[in-house]
């Protein structure tokens, strides 16, 4: 198991529940942005926001955005140790850096003392698109030169007594992130945060980092995740979640929905989608199924907390644990269904 970071009010590894993180394009230094998007992202069930800090109005503000939302936030800073000292000054609950681009070990010192001074975290790592040149020539391009590559960077923080670290292994190559997540799980018990970088758009990202993240949390590897899209903030933080509750590590309704066929005489899928959006606040852990027709739907969703399937002729039926409970007709069903959703779940 691994050690145990607070971030703020919350823990990443020791046991605590994996965490969703999301990275913001707004600025710090944008307040009333910030807040009103941090707002909104919480609600939707992120844990951990991250942004980039480009000058020192953005390092100062990370107080001002705190008073307004408590939600743990993280400093993301290249090149200049100065605005890593600056946001850590001003609030940050946790800081992202590379020890080997601020300017020698100097100022990782200066940054080290800050950070046992303020008992806050860092995170450091590799990815793979801008691997070392070190340690390409040395193993590769391959998981091996991905993890140690990551290691040195943390090996420079414990020379200077930090040990508050987390570590994290990226590339676009989902098999080559496994690999280097799974390699590096063997060499050091620092909590790991998981992703595909770069992984793309909407669909194709999300897929790449179901496998990739899925895949680790299934072995027990990975403390907390990011599901990195070139879509809209939210889309990260829902698709980490839904992860997240495939894999039971999370608390929230899940919903298993018929694929249709030729027997499908309404229309499942909308109703589907309807259903998802209805529930996705709620943080119960409930089953419920949609289903195409009542010949196998009631069958097939009989493990579901709660379940409506298709019966032809413009008529539906609700069912509990495979049992029916009642007969609605299709211009109802949204309304006594959700109705059922709600006395099913208490909300």
């Amino acid at each position: 198991m691994s050690i145990k970071v607070k971030v703020g009010d919350i823990f990443i590894g020791g046991g605590a529940p994996v965490s969703v993180q999301t990275m913001s394009v707004i600025r710090p230094k944008e307040v009333k942005k910030a807040v009103a998007e941090a707002r909104a992202l919480k609600s939707l069930g992120c844990d951990i926001l991250r942004y980039a800090v480009l000058d020192e109005e953005d390092a100062r503000s990370f107080s001002a955005i705190k008073k307004e939302v408590g939600l743990p936030l993280v400093a993301d800073i290249h090149y200049d140790y100065k605005l890593a000292l600056l946001s850590i000054e001003g609030g940050a609950d946790k800081i992202r850096i590379n020890p080997g681009n601020i300017g020698g070990e100097k100022n990782v010192r200066f940054v080290a003392e800050a950070l046992k001074e303020r008992g806050i975290p860092v995170r450091v790592g590799a990815n793979a698109g801008s691997l070392k040149k070190e340690f390409e020539e040395k193993y590769g391009r391959t998981e091996v030169a991905l993890a140690e590559s990551a290691l040195k960077q943390v090996s420079i923080l414990e020379k200077y007594g930090v040990n508050n670290v987390v570590v994290s292994v990226k590339s676009s190559d989902v098999s080559l992130m496994v690999k280097a997540y799974e390699y590096i799980a063997q060499k050091t018990d620092y909590p790991l945060h998981l992703g595909v970088t770069e992984a793309g758009t909407k669909l194709s990202g999300t897929v790449k980092n179901a496998i990739g993240i899925g895949s680790l949390l299934l072995k027990g590897i990975g403390d907390t995740i990011r599901v990195s899209l070139s879509a809209p903030i939210e889309e990260e933080v829902r698709a980490g979640r839904e992860i997240l509750s495939a894999l039971g590590l999370k608390k929230g309704v899940k919903i298993v929905a018929c694929p249709t066929c030729g027997r499908c005489m309404w229309d499942c899928m909308k109703f589907a989608e309807k259903t998802e959006e209805f529930t996705k606040n709620i943080d119960r852990d409930v089953k419920i199924a949609v289903m195409g027709c009542a010949v196998n739907g009631v069958g097939e969703g009989k493990d579901a907390d709660l379940g409506i399937a298709g019966a032809g002729n413009g008529e539906c039926v609700i069912f509990r644990n495979g049992r029916i409970l009642k007969k609605v007709s299709e211009k109802d069903a949204e309304r006594e269904f959700f109705g059922e959703i709600e006395r099913c779940c208490r909300i």
